[in-house]
């Protein structure tokens, strides 16, 4: 698999010969300035819910590409009213196999609307196995104790994970969801887009080697090979 961080919560992970694009908010994000959002072509968007920074270039990207939208039921309802009619609808705890793996989606604890302020259901935490190996997207959260679940029922290769505190989980606590899912390779996201998320990135590194877990704090247009 490889990963390519395009800021804030937004990658795309490559799969089984597929693109699959995670919370597109690049366009106004200022430290992506750099990025070609035109470019941008993936097979699937998949969105951990409703909220602006996750979800802003949705639409750009799905019309210029022939990508299928995947996520929670109320956001696949608003996205496809608004005419995104390639779409599939899950809800927690559900599972289906696609062509580029099995995808799960689990709890999240956070807050869910929709750019215009409407009900955007519940957020979740995404989780994907197929042959290449198995990952799990935490999405915007706090640390819950529902993470133990996900280290009982997958074998994950790494986490990705929110760690700019104030609106989700910080290092620390990601240190201790780490434990819980039985992962110590973690990428940080969510992180210095905004004053309110900015980190130490020192301090994130040297908690992380204290609890014994490989972080990456990932640049813009990085790509990791997992």
């Amino acid at each position: 698999m490889k990963f390519t961080y395009y800021g804030h919560s937004a990658f795309m992970i490559e799969t089984m010969g597929k693109q699959l694009l995670f919370d597109p908010f690049i366009s106004p994000n200022e430290l992506a300035k750099g990025v070609n959002i035109s470019k941008i072509k993936p097979d699937y968007i998949i969105l951990s819910h409703g909220h602006g920074d996750h979800v802003a270039d949705v639409e750009t990207i799905y019309n210029q590409s022939n990508a299928t939208l995947i996520s929670t039921f109320e956001v696949v309802g608003w996205f496809g009213n608004k005419g995104l009619e390639r779409n599939h609808p899950m809800n927690h705890g559900g599972a289906n196999t696609f062509d580029f793996g099995t995808l799960k989606l689990v709890n999240a604890v956070h807050s869910s609307s929709m750019p215009d302020g409407s009900y955007g259901g519940n957020p979740a935490g995404i989780v994907i196995k197929n042959e290449e190996g198995c990952f799990y997207f935490a999405g915007d959260t706090a640390l819950t104790k529902d993470m133990e679940l996900i280290g009982e029922e997958f074998d994950l290769d790494f986490s990705i994970m929110p760690v700019g505190d104030n609106f989700t989980m910080g290092v620390a606590d990601a240190m201790k969801a780490c434990k819980m899912v039985q992962c110590n390779k973690l990428i940080g996201v969510h992180f210095d887009t905004f004053p309110y998320v900015a980190i130490n990135h020192e301090e994130a590194y040297a908690i992380a080697k204290e609890n014994g877990v490989d972080l990456t704090l990932p640049e813009i247009e990085e790509t990791l090979s997992l």
